[in-house]
């Protein structure tokens, strides 16, 4: 069965021409003339980072595959005990392989192949959901480390007492914004509360945002008459100024109500251009959640498109669960899930997006 499965993917790409492809852009990268056009440039190196991936992954499951195919061979001719479960081990290591190159296939949208801007904003709930908003900020970041995804912190709100008030990460790396768009929605946590005396359950909940950055390609027109911008002084995590300057820059689209805001950057100038740009961003994925909608509409289709829908359940307390509402996928062991293994629930929802 894991032979037909790899058959049929392998068949999608053909090896030589993506050798091709990479000569072709490492060749670009070569001219004198290379870094004229900045924009065109960093497409190329897009596009070489994804064709050596790509080439790397099939390159690795064929190399699987011939591994797996040898130990097979070797345990038929010896009925050697150990070199049946050297097989077994094999089995389900190349299966995991292919349903993570299955996965990434399935991420061919328009922007699933760009970074990320990922905004955590707890709910009402005080420190409970503050701290709630703090645990997502590291089971994210760590899921970013597992994927190779370089991580900024644009905004960081701290807490009253303890956790966020909110957080705006950008998230770089191939396919950023396809994988984590899973994740925007509402997600809710029932444990017992650390900050309860009486050490009574908590329910306590967070909406995920998650927007794709998008080129400065893209077209975006905003009047200036349209746009409130507001300064204040950066801070850290746990309450440390960055500076003494009001450097932090909000900027507010007043039709829309969308806000924006970073304090990443040293200079108010910078931080303006950095909130300028994840407001474009914002206004595009806006527009294009629009034209889902009334296109859903027309097609009397049913599927839920809002922003606001809960989409998660993080069960600690009188039982250990992990639950996803779009696609009933649940695991019990919630420590790992915290500490960044969210593979199966976005390869579940990404699966259930082409049905």
């Amino acid at each position: 069965m894991l032979k037909k499965r790899w058959i049929a993917l392998g068949g999608l790409f053909d090896l030589d021409a993506l050798e091709a492809d990479i000569a072709d852009y490492e060749y670009q990268m070569s001219q004198p003339d290379f870094w004229d056009d900045n924009e065109a440039a960093q497409e190329v190196i897009q596009e070489l980072n994804s064709s050596k991936e790509t080439y790397q992954t099939i390159s690795s499951l064929e190399d699987q595959v011939e591994e797996l195919t040898m130990a097979l061979e070797l345990y038929n001719e010896t009925k050697d005990e150990e070199m049946y479960q050297e097989a077994e081990e094999l089995t389900e290591a190349l299966s995991k392989a292919i349903d993570s190159y299955e996965t990434m296939l399935l991420l061919s949208g328009e922007y699933d192949k760009n970074d990320a801007i990922l905004e955590i904003h707890p709910g009402a709930g005080g420190t409970e959901s503050q701290d709630w908003g703090s645990m997502l900020l590291r089971m994210y970041q760590r899921y970013a480390d597992h994927k190779g995804f370089s991580v900024e912190v644009l905004d960081y709100q701290a807490g009253d007492e303890a956790g966020i008030k909110s957080v705006i990460l950008e998230i770089k790396g191939h396919n950023a914004y396809g994988l984590l768009k899973s994740e925007k929605g509402v997600h809710r946590l029932v444990r017992i509360s650390p900050f309860d005396s009486n050490a009574r359950r908590h329910t306590s909940f967070a909406s995920i945002e998650v927007t794709p950055l998008i080129d400065q390609s893209v077209d975006i027109d905003i009047n200036p008459d349209d746009i409130r911008i507001d300064t204040y002084r950066a801070s850290g995590a746990g309450g440390q100024h960055v500076n003494k300057t009001d450097s932090a820059v909000r900027i507010t689209h007043i039709p829309t109500g969308v806000v924006t805001q970073s304090q990443a950057q040293r200079s108010q100038l910078q931080n303006r251009e950095q909130a300028m740009k994840l407001l474009k961003s914002k206004l595009h994925q806006l527009e294009v959640e629009q034209k889902a909608k009334e296109l859903a509409e027309i097609k009397g289709d049913q599927k839920e498109i809002g922003w606001g829908s809960q989409i998660r359940s993080y069960v600690f307390h009188p039982y250990s669960m992990v639950k996803d509402h779009r696609t009933n996928y649940e695991v019990g062991n919630t420590d790992k899930v915290m500490d960044g293994d969210l593979d199966d629930f976005i390869d579940a929802y990404l699966k259930r997006s082409i049905e």
